[in-house]
C-alpha cells in the first residue's frame, strides 16, 4: 500500500521517468516481457539512439553506429529497455531496436599492445588456431559451455571463420553461463 501511494505520488508530481522506472522495477528483476534482468543482446540497426529516459521525450545522449555490437538490458519499462555498453555506459533505448541475437566484444578492456586472443579448432588449448582475434572484434556466440564459447567471426571479404575462444575473453557473455 505505502509503495503504491509513493507512486501515485511520483506521478502526480511529475516524477523524472527514470526514477519512476526503477520503482516499477519489480522484485526478481522482471517487467513486461517476463525475461531475466540484466541480460545480453546485441543492437538490431546501424544507428540506435542511446537516450537519457525511456521516452522519445528525453535527449540522446549518445548514438550507436555498430549493428551487433553486444549490450546488457539492465532494467525494463514498457517498451524501453536501459542498456550499458561495454564501457558502462547506460541509457534508454526502444525494445525494437535490440536483437536477441547473442554476440560479445573480444576483450574490449585490452589496452596498448594487447596480443590477439587465439581462435581455436576446439574447446581447449591444445586445439589449433584457426584465426587470431583483435580486442574489439565482434563475434556471433552459437553456444558456450561456461569455459569455452563457440563463436563465428564474419568476415567481409572472405569466408566467415567459425571456432572457440575463451569465455572470459568476451565481453557479452556471463561467467560460468552456459547455453546452446
Amino acid at each position: 500500500m505505502r509503495r503504491t501511494l509513493f507512486l501515485l505520488a511520483l506521478l502526480a508530481f511529475g516524477a523524472p521517468s527514470a526514477l519512476l522506472a526503477q520503482q516499477q522495477q519489480p522484485p526478481g528483476g522482471r517487467l513486461g516481457t517476463g525475461l531475466p534482468v540484466p541480460r545480453y543482446v546485441s543492437l538490431k540497426t546501424d544507428r540506435v539512439n542511446l537516450r537519457e529516459g525511456p521516452s522519445k521525450d528525453h535527449r540522446t545522449a549518445w548514438v550507436f553506429q555498430r549493428a551487433g555490437l553486444p549490450v546488457e538490458i539492465v532494467a525494463e519499462y514498457e517498451t524501453w529497455r536501459r542498456i550499458r555498453d561495454s564501457e558502462g555506459t547506460e541509457g534508454w533505448v526502444l525494445h525494437s531496436l535490440l536483437s536477441g541475437r547473442r554476440t560479445a566484444l573480444v576483450m574490449p578492456w585490452a589496452k596498448g599492445d594487447t596480443p590477439p586472443v587465439p581462435l581455436r579448432d576446439g574447446p581447449n588449448d591444445r586445439g589449433g588456431i584457426a584465426a587470431q582475434l583483435q580486442p574489439g572484434v565482434i563475434a556471433n556466440i552459437k553456444s558456450c559451455d561456461g569455459a569455452w564459447c563457440r563463436v563465428v567471426i564474419v568476415m567481409e571479404r572472405a569466408r566467415d571463420v567459425d571456432g572457440y575462444v575463451q569465455q572470459d575473453k568476451l565481453w557479452g557473455v556471463y561467467p560460468d553461463e552456459k547455453f546452446e
